[in-house]
């Protein structure tokens, strides 16, 4: 398995979130997670995903105990083999589309000028396989909701990362979009292998996901 999760626990002001989550994600496959709002979706995401530490428990992705690494070691651990897509895109409003997803390869490897061609190379690729090639030197305000997304999963995939995690990725996206980028997950598995984790409301994302695990006052439904 790619990933496993196990026995995760997690509260916030002696609210229990999360209370013994056991789950396993397998390289190339599409997993949504869904529930009612408060049933620990976004909270065991950002767990699976290094960015909050667990109470209680131990993730480990491709032989690696994330729990057991320090803050530096996760962050680096992070931007080398994890990718994240939001609902609200986070997009840097004063660098283009282009700046914007070659980012987290600067943090990554530096800014020589061969290190830059490499990764702008591989930026501009990434813009072509999504259709926005024209689009490469306009600043987010330019550009759709629908556009910014796919420049939100472009960054995610700037790294090679092992596994992507969307957060509610389509929530602010109307159908035609939503729908668009659904498939753009799906054609990105099939051209890359990728193995993505999605927290969604969307129930036709949620029908075309591989699995579907629901979230239940804090434990998997079985």
């Amino acid at each position: 398995m790619l990933l496993q999760a196990s026995n995760i626990h997690k509260s916030f002001n002696q609210l229990a979130v999360l209370q013994g989550i056991d789950l396993s994600i397998a390289q190339a496959e599409i997993t949504a997670i869904v529930g009612a709002s408060g049933a620990g979706k976004s909270t065991l995401l950002h767990i699976l995903g290094t960015l909050d530490q667990p109470d209680q428990g131990e993730i480990k992705l491709q032989g690696t105990v994330t729990t057991k690494l320090n803050a530096d070691q996760l962050a680096v651990f992070r931007n080398r083999h994890i990718g994240f897509v939001f609902q609200f895109h986070n997009l840097l409003p004063e660098f283009t589309a282009l700046e914007n997803i070659c980012l987290p390869a600067f943090l990554r490897t530096g800014n020589t000028s061969s290190q830059k061609v490499q990764t702008e190379q591989r930026a501009m690729y990434l813009l072509d396989l999504l259709n926005m090639t024209a689009r490469k030197d306009h600043k987010p305000s330019e550009l759709s909701g629908g556009e910014q997304q796919r420049i939100a999963v472009a960054r995610a995939l700037i790294n090679e990362p092992m596994l992507v995690f969307a957060d509610e990725p389509s929530g602010n996206l109307d159908a035609k979009h939503a729908e668009e980028l659904h498939q753009l997950f799906f054609r990105l598995r099939k051209e890359f292998n990728q193995t993505f984790v999605i927290v969604t409301h969307n129930p036709q994302l949620a029908q075309q996901a591989d699995r579907t695990i629901i979230l239940e006052k804090g434990k998997v439904k079985v």
